[in-house]
């Protein structure tokens, strides 16, 4: 198999760089790197398509807008060990790893992600002490960077320690994998993913083009061997903010069995201002879904709340105070009156 794309000459040699543009995009390179798997690679028909656009970088990263933050989501204002982050009761996230499978230039963990190596045995350790004192916590998910990363056998002993605490009603594993290098789901890993705790795979994908062949072929293995699949895709300018690229995703998703989950609007992380929409932009884009797409196909629309204050969903209003109770709008935009009981 070809190797990643990691520099901008390979970019160049590729066709997805233009050679002009290589002096202006390496102090860009620099801050935050490049990598484009090549199932990834495969899929782009050009440097600004839409998946082109997610993973190839760009001079408007340099662009710092005031708003934007180093950790725009609060992983760490919520770190009682070292790698977890405790912000809900009864969910923690473990941060595995700092590497990806590929180098989104949206990440809103840009500021980490990239860094070499894996939780080291004894900030695991300090992290299952936590674990174990804390039976509040009833799921935990993997994230990093992406766990689905690490080998079968290091990734199935975290979760076999995580199934050990006897505390947990299920493990999450946030991961871009089975989408960007589907050769990684080998029987191995989803034996990994088996065992006395439900482990469910939320897999991140933003646009119908990234799934190809091969990924629709992974996400055929995981499902048939009873892994539970959802999707989060990310709302992203110039990428698939309009209601009918969305509607295709989700439709390809829920054809391939895997439930869409959330559409997270854009975080506030530094350098990608270009990506983002407004909020009232993606209410309406949702408004639009909910007239296209049965329910079960229909992700929830949500915000994750600067500084580490949890996400919220941010839905289009459906509903407003009216004479004797509320005027509900429907999917095709008329209003309706309903009578609220006393």
């Amino acid at each position: 198999m070809p190797a990643p794309l990691t520099t901008l000459p390979r970019l160049v040699a590729a066709g997805l760089t233009d050679a002009s543009e290589v002096a202006a995009l390496a102090p860009v390179v620099a801050e935050f790197r490049v990598l484009v798997p090549p199932a990834l690679a495969s899929v782009i028909g050009a440097p600004d398509d839409p998946v082109g656009r997610q993973v190839l970088p760009s001079v408007n990263e340099a662009v710092i807008r005031p708003e934007e933050l180093a950790d725009p989501i609060g992983d760490r204002a919520h770190e009682p060990v070292p790698g977890l982050t405790h912000r809900y009761p009864d969910r923690a996230i473990l941060h595995l790893t700092q590497t990806c499978a590929v180098y989104c230039r949206f990440c809103f963990r840009r500021e980490t992600v990239g860094d070499a190596g894996t939780l080291s045995d004894t900030a695991l350790d300090a992290i299952f002490a936590h674990l174990a004192a804390t039976p509040a916590i009833r799921e935990v998910i993997l994230t990093g960077g992406d766990p689905m990363v690490l080998s079968a056998r290091r990734l199935g002993a975290v979760i076999d320690r995580l199934a050990a605490l006897g505390t947990l009603d299920a493990i999450r594993i946030h991961t871009r994998v089975p989408v960007v290098a589907p050769e990684r789901i080998t029987a191995a890993m989803i034996r990994a993913l088996k065992g006395p705790v439900t482990v469910w795979l939320v897999v991140h994908t933003n646009h119908v083009q990234e799934l190809g062949a091969e990924a629709r072929a992974a996400l055929g293995r995981l499902v048939d061997a009873g892994v539970p699949l959802l999707s989060q895709t990310v709302l992203l300018r110039g990428v698939n903010d309009r209601a009918e690229v969305l509607e295709a995703l989700f439709r390809a998703l829920y054809r391939l069995r895997v439930k869409p989950y959330y559409l997270h609007h854009c975080d506030l992380a530094r350098g990608a201002g270009h990506f983002r929409t407004s909020i009232a932009a993606g209410q309406a884009i949702m408004a639009d879904l909910r007239g296209r797409l049965t329910g079960a196909a229909l992700p929830t629309y949500v915000l994750d709340i600067p500084g580490g204050h949890g996400k919220v969903p941010i839905a289009p209003g459906y509903l407003e105070p009216g004479p004797g109770g509320w005027l509900v709008t429907d999917p095709q935009g008329r209003t309706h009156t309903y009578t609220d009981p006393a």
